[in-house]
């Protein structure tokens, strides 16, 4: 009798370990995966202050650019397409189509920001537009946090994504529901660093 409360303490004592070692598998996958969407809030913040500005510098050049209002359109069309993909990367950062809608979205309105500050360089009065200046000045500082929050957020979902693959982590993600999540990269190497926004 004493031999089977034994075995059966034993086989408890073991049960307990087993569950609070999946739980601590648990746990570690839930702190990453809360990491990065942590990391993917903070960039949302930067994004939010960068598409807030855009409208500013354009409603400034309009009355410098008159005869370009067709880049200043794609200016605001590219700002609302990016807006649109952030809020629904927002939504869901662990969803890795959602986050590369937005690394897209994001490549295309840095490259028709780089076409908007090519043209006003040939407009002086608009360079020494005091305004503009002081929205050129906040768009590079927002986009070197937004470079920074990328940075921090690529660090979060890569930590997260080894967890989930190595043993025997992998062998619960899956039964868990804890997918691999996306880097958010830029794919075109000439929107890499932050536009070159100067009116010297």
């Amino acid at each position: 009798m004493t031999g089977l409360l034994s075995i059966l303490g034993i086989a408890v004592v073991g049960l307990i370990l087993l569950a609070l070692w999946i739980m601590s598998i648990y746990n570690r996958l839930v702190t990453l995966k809360n990491r990065f969407k942590n990391g993917f809030a903070q960039i949302d913040v930067q994004l939010k202050r960068r598409y807030d500005l855009i409208p500013n510098l354009v409603e400034t050049a309009k009355g410098y650019l008159k005869h370009e209002r067709e880049t200043l359109e794609a200016v605001i069309t590219a700002r609302n397409q990016a807006a649109q993909a952030a809020s629904a990367a927002a939504s869901d950062p662990g969803n890795p189509g959602a986050v590369q809608a937005l690394a897209g979205a994001e490549t295309a309105l840095t490259g028709t920001l780089g076409r908007f500050f090519a043209l006003s360089e040939a407009y002086p009065d608009l360079k020494a537009n005091a305004n503009m200046m002081q929205l050129n000045e906040e768009l590079t500082s927002t986009e070197n946090k937004v470079a920074f929050a990328r940075q921090a957020f690529n660090d979060a979902v890569t930590s997260y994504n080894t967890q989930r693959e190595i043993f025997p982590s992998n062998v619960f993600a899956g039964m868990f529901g804890f997918k691999e999540a996306e880097l958010f990269e830029v794919k075109d190497e000439a929107v890499k660093e932050a536009p070159k926004v100067s009116f010297d």
